[in-house]
């Protein structure tokens, strides 16, 4: 083949290349904001069941190799989140997330946001707030809150 023929098929299938780029984005975009919107919809679930101490729905949220790593480097599984709602010993007043931004790639939504929390462990008051990264995994039985890691305490203002 001459260098003439290779330019045109090159640059042809640089063309196509580009087309099929465009149009499978425009269909990813689609379903990105469906995904932002159900990721953003779960976490916002999985907070309010912290609050609550609702062990069942965190127990349906989190994947069960969940893992949990805070900014002081404490590691928390599944069975650790659960066990700490069913006993009751924090008590939220308030437990709500703003800012947050979701990331979607494939079947992974990582959410990040910043978190504020308020109310008392073991009878003692705290009140922090903090940012935070959850990633979510899609599964057969749903999207499922696999990961998650914090930072410390922001410093109050």
């Amino acid at each position: 083949m001459g260098r003439r023929v290779l330019k045109r098929v090159g640059a042809a299938s640089l063309g196509v290349f580009a087309a099929l780029s465009l149009a499978m984005g425009a269909g990813v975009s689609a379903d990105q904001g469906d995904v932002k919107k159900t990721v953003t919809d779960l976490d916002r679930t999985y907070q309010a069941a912290v609050q609550k101490n609702d062990a069942a729905e965190m127990e349906r949220l989190l994947a069960d190799d969940f893992v949990l790593v805070t900014g002081s480097g404490k590691v928390y599984t599944k069975q650790d989140l659960v066990n700490e709602a069913r006993s009751g010993r924090i008590n939220y007043e308030q437990q709500d997330d703003t800012d947050q931004n979701v990331r979607v790639w494939g079947n992974t939504a990582v959410i990040t946001a910043r978190l504020r929390a308020k109310g008392s462990e073991a009878g003692m008051p705290f009140e922090y707030t903090l940012w935070f990264s959850d990633t979510y995994v899609k599964t057969p039985q749903g999207w499922k809150y696999v990961f998650g890691q914090s930072s410390l305490p922001l410093p109050k203002r």
